[in-house]
């Protein structure tokens, strides 16, 4: 069940000085994505305070875990818990809190289609959940690159059709 949960050890997780600009850039970018996800959920939404406090932990739990582990690689395995946090919410947005409008609410759910996606590629390649074909195996493989953008395509259309259907 251990090697379950912690996998097998990836570049991903370890101080390899290539992944690490990829961790530092995570980490500011946990800190607007994640930011800007509690700000739209608190502001346009009538979501349980529960949700509230789930996004908000995983904002702050996302960054402060990546940056950490730039020192101690140990400490990237933790990320499991923001994102499980900021996931989680989202799940419960798009069942118990939805927006009226039609392009928030596809925002909504593309958003959380995103996240989960990143989640899920996370499962695969950072905890090595499930066997990694040797074409997605380097983190800089332009098969990865491919899967990543599809997730941040997700997470940007998302928002920018939430502030689209709230905002303007």
């Amino acid at each position: 069940m251990m090697n379950l949960l912690l996998g097998r050890a990836g570049t991903e997780m370890t101080n390899d000085p290539a992944f690490l600009a990829r961790v530092r850039r995570l980490a500011v970018v946990s800190v607007v994505a994640l930011g800007a996800i509690w700000l739209l959920a608190v502001t346009t939404l009538a979501a349980h305070p529960t949700i509230d406090l789930a996004l908000m932990l995983g904002w702050a739990g996302m960054p402060a875990v990546l940056s950490l582990s730039i020192r101690r690689a140990g400490v990237r395995r933790l990320v499991a818990v923001p994102s499980a946090l900021v996931g989680a919410a989202l799940v419960a947005v798009c069942l118990t809190a939805p927006p009226e409008g039609g392009v928030a609410r596809a925002g909504w759910l593309l958003l959380t289609a995103g996240i989960l996606l990143g989640a899920g590629l996370g499962a695969w390649f950072w905890y090595r959940w499930f066997p990694v074909p040797a074409s997605l195996d380097k983190p800089f493989a332009p098969a990865r690159w491919a899967l990543i953008e599809v997730h941040v395509g997700l997470v940007i259309v998302g928002l920018l059709l939430i502030v689209l259907g709230e905002f303007v």
